[in-house]
């Protein structure tokens, strides 16, 4: 999964894409480069960062690259929202998966307008409350709950995919698209990546681990400087059970994720 971020306040830059002709560059790139679906942000959701925009602004954005992306490509479309608008708006353009990092747990519309499209889904852990305890355990609740979120709004589980949410089990934030941690934020991140075959059950695992906070704290460097990190942890992350890999270097993740695909166990 390709990431096209069309906010200018996304923390990794060189994802940024806000013009017609660098839109479409991006979206040829990423599917000469082997992206076999293309998830489009209109606001950024980094916890350390304050980011919030309006509904209106992040519908125009996601609206304008998906009718570019949809000139240029018949790639699938997948938008990374967790507001009711923005979703309804996509999915009457022909968008198809709706990628949500609160599990539809932010926006109480949400499961009203997944009810009248059925998208497939992206569900994320989540909670508006400090959650305590054993990181694989409290991640593997949190999803239960949006499945049957889910569920309730009569989406087949066959449509459905589970991210548990790397980088968003902060102690401290600035913006709300977090779940509130005492523990190691790091050591919980990892702990989870090592644990994915435990946490997936019967859906597909999607993992996004690309320039994410964790791996600066390891290699103590910036986004744009954690290429390695990010393609070693995607590898990794693959042979501990991850389906899909979300990450904003798909030519390189491509080529390290077939290797580690072929030296599972």
């Amino acid at each position: 999964m390709g990431i096209l971020n069309t906010s200018p306040e996304s923390f990794y830059k060189k994802s940024i894409h806000t013009t017609k002709t660098q839109i479409k560059n991006s979206i040829k790139e990423m599917e000469n480069d082997g992206a076999d679906f293309i998830d489009v942000g209109g606001m950024s959701t980094a916890p350390y960062l304050s980011t919030m925009v309006s509904e209106k602004i992040e519908s125009k954005r996601i609206l304008d690259a998906v009718k570019i992306i949809q000139d240029v490509s018949n790639i699938p479309i997948s938008i990374d929202t967790c507001r009711a608008k923005p979703a309804k708006d996509a999915l009457e353009h022909g968008v198809e998966i709706i990628n949500d990092i609160s599990g539809l747990k932010y926006d109480e519309k949400m499961k009203d307008v997944i009810s009248d499209f059925s998208p497939s889904l992206i569900l994320c852990a989540f909670s508006s409350k400090t959650v305590m305890g054993n990181s694989v355990s409290v991640t593997k609740k949190l999803l239960q709950e949006s499945l049957k979120i889910a569920k309730k709004s009569n989406i087949s589980s066959e449509k459905i995919a589970l991210d548990p949410s790397i980088g968003f089990f902060r102690k401290e934030g600035n913006g709300p698209f977090f779940t509130k941690i005492k523990s190691d934020w790091v050591k919980r991140d990892l702990t989870v990546i090592q644990n994915l075959n435990s946490i997936k059950g019967n859906y597909p695992i999607l993992i996004s681990v690309s320039n994410k906070s964790f791996l600066g704290e390891i290699l103590q460097n910036d986004p744009s400087d954690r290429l390695f990190g990010s393609i070693a942890a995607e590898a990794i992350s693959v042979n501990n059970g991850a389906d899909i890999i979300r990450t904003h270097n798909v030519n390189a993740t491509k080529d390290a994720v077939t290797i580690a695909s072929n030296l599972k166990k």
